[in-house]
């Protein structure tokens, strides 16, 4: 009986042991580490840092030489930059138009009159007073974190006597998830003390000037710059490395997705070897949303939620108005995707954002 009892529970001791060895030999899953996002205030040179996992992502910017704060230059997960290097720094081969093309930024072409769209150093001092400025005046909150991090800043927009139109309070969230890149924008706008109107106009909203590289191609005529910012007008330009292409969320591609509405805008692009996707993505709640795209084979990109005269050509018009006090808050989502997009993300980036 003994013996029989030992024979049993060895039988059952040998079995459970397989089957324990069986289970150990499968390593636990290993949860992917977030990337750490700093977010590091530099007073003295009017910038704050945003750097992933030690690495610059993008800054926000306030020099007094580009009139507005952006956010320039912004880098890949490869360490490209996707952004327009004039009129900040030379880079040979780049466009030269446009001195108010910076990096990525929000304003808007007409504001009780005032054009802060096309506002730069390049004005000349007898036409000045027919454009506005956006000032930065603090930064209210910076958050460092794993998978994201944020800036709180305040602006004002004014005339060039320093009468002030709007005030501005913009949140930047910034998030790291593998190679992918995402900066949500709200930016809240408050008359000051006195109507203001958005008179419709096509030079806005929130946009970013892009590098040559990710252009359209061109063979028109351009002024390019070398190294040293020597500016060359070149008559047949060179479009060998010049990959960029626009995909609308209503299937629209190439030069056509201007004037055209829709929620999402990509531009994808080759860039030293690095498959690169810019997604900009309109929120339901803005005014005018679905946005009208001012988006542009030269390298602007831009969605416009107030401007709709020019693109409908006449059908609809929307002239924005806030009386003194009132407010009103735009939301945009920027992803800076590196390498193939799975099927489906940016609509998942949509919908995550509309929520």
């Amino acid at each position: 009986m003994k013996t029989y009892l030992l024979s049993a529970l060895s039988i059952a001791v040998i079995m459970g042991c397989g089957e324990k060895k069986e289970k150990s030999t499968t390593p636990p899953p290993v949860e992917k580490k977030q990337a750490m996002v700093e977010v590091v205030s530099k007073e003295v040179d009017k910038k704050v840092d945003i750097l992933i996992d030690g690495k610059l992502f993008t800054s926000y910017i306030y020099p007094s030489t580009i009139k507005k704060p952006v956010l320039w230059p912004v880098v890949t997960s490869g360490g490209n930059e996707v952004t327009r290097n004039f009129p900040m720094k030379n880079k040979a081969g780049e466009r030269v138009d446009h001195p108010h093309h910076v990096g990525i930024w929000l304003n808007y072409g007409d504001v009780n009159g005032l054009d802060f769209w096309n506002n730069s150093d390049a004005i000349p001092v007898e036409k000045a007073d027919k454009y506005g400025t956006i000032l930065h005046q603090s930064i209210k909150n910076t958050k460092s974190g794993e998978g994201q991090g944020s800036l709180e800043t305040t602006s004002v927009w004014n005339d060039l006597n320093g009468n002030t139109l709007l005030d501005e309070s913009s949140q930047f969230v910034f998030k790291a998830e593998g190679d992918m890149r995402v900066i949500d924008r709200t930016t809240t706008l408050t008359a000051k003390d006195q109507k203001v109107t958005f008179t419709d106009n096509k030079e806005g909203m929130f946009a970013i000037r892009v590098t040559r590289e990710l252009e359209l191609p061109s063979d028109k005529a351009m002024e390019l710059s070398d190294s040293h910012g020597v500016i060359t007008k070149v008559a047949s330009p060179d479009n060998s490395s010049v990959t960029g292409d626009y995909l609308s969320s209503e299937g629209i591609t190439g030069e056509d997705v201007w004037a055209t509405r829709a929620k999402w805008m990509k531009l994808a692009g080759k860039l030293n070897g690095e498959d690169i996707a810019l997604v900009i993505i309109d929120h339901p709640k803005n005014v005018g949303y679905p946005t009208y795209w001012h988006a542009r084979s030269y390298g602007l990109f831009s969605a416009n939620t107030l401007g709709q005269k020019i693109f409908s050509k006449g059908e609809t018009e929307l002239n924005f108005t806030l009386e003194a006090g009132e407010s009103v808050t735009f939301k945009y989502r920027f992803a800076v995707i590196s390498g193939a997009i799975p099927e489906g993300k940016i609509e998942e980036l949509t919908s995550s954002f509309g929520n």
